[in-house]
């Protein structure tokens, strides 16, 4: 266990963002979509994260892999969404600690804390566009030489990508989390990819981005529900990436892929080159 909670922040985004966190409430559908990036907590009585050191097995992350390269059929929505605030929450993870998270930084609705709720984001401002999502998005706060750096923007798609005629709207408060916390290299974070904005070539790793662009990062969430629970002990098994083109028989109801581009504004060396083999354009 970490000894302080801000500390944890400004190791390497837990191995290249091992999580990062959608809580969603658009005038549609309300659902809580997580991908929660925890580190140690601070919190005076202990937490298990062992549930969120998920890897995934060779099967899911090859399906991870493959929905990455897929393309988008039939509509896709978008919503362009701005920094609002940073603290040390997560309504997920640790609902009702105020500041007993590491350093997140949130998008879209301006009223998430610790104590958010569906009906509390119902009644909330956002500053994304279009203003009818509702939506709460967090991942981990990006530091450059010690200092946090908000993004310049945060793309959030929903998008048809498994089974786009047979896709339905995500029920009302679905929780999820995909990436690993504890990943000890950035392959081990499939769900995560890296690259220079204007540059075709994505990585696992933060690559060296020349200057005059900026550094951006995708992260992906899996679209095949099993039709019958909204969570599950682990944040993980209600949930599954298709194999294939369509989603297994375990988990039959085909929903849209939440996926987020967030890019900062930053370029250089960054933490460290890109590993050899970590390409996965």
């Amino acid at each position: 266990m970490a000894t302080s909670p801000r500390r944890a922040t400004r190791t390497p985004l837990a191995r290249a963002f091992g999580r990062s966190v959608t809580l969603s409430a658009t005038a549609s559908a309300v659902v809580l979509a997580v991908a929660l990036l925890t580190g140690s907590t601070g919190a005076t009585a202990p937490v298990d994260h062992s549930a969120h050191g998920y890897v995934p097995d060779a099967e899911q992350h090859a399906a991870i892999v493959a929905q990455q390269r897929a393309p988008v059929r039939g509509s896709e929505f978008r919503a362009e969404c701005r920094s609002s605030h940073r603290q040390g929450d997560d309504p997920i993870v640790l609902p009702g600690q105020a500041g007993a998270s590491h350093v997140h930084e949130f998008y879209g609705n301006r009223t998430t804390n610790a104590h958010s709720t569906l009906d509390s984001l119902r009644l909330g401002a956002t500053n994304c566009d279009p203003d009818v999502d509702l939506s709460a998005y967090w991942t981990p706060t990006l530091y450059q030489n010690g200092q946090p750096v908000p993004p310049d923007r945060v793309t959030v798609y929903y998008q048809g990508i498994t089974d786009h005629v047979r896709a339905a709207a995500p029920p009302q408060g679905l929780r999820y989390v995909v990436g690993n916390a504890l990943a000890t290299s950035p392959a081990e974070n499939p769900a995560a990819r890296w690259s220079c904005v204007g540059l075709p070539e994505a990585y696992r790793d933060f690559p060296s981005c020349p200057a005059g662009t900026k550094l951006e990062n995708y992260l992906d969430f899996p679209t095949c529900w099993d039709g019958q629970r909204l969570d599950s002990p682990n944040h993980r098994d209600h949930m599954t990436f298709a194999v294939g083109p369509t989603c297994p028989a375990g988990h039959p109801v085909v929903l849209p892929r939440v996926e987020l581009l967030i890019t900062y504004p930053v370029n250089g060396a960054g933490s460290r080159p890109p590993a050899p083999g970590t390409r996965s354009t």
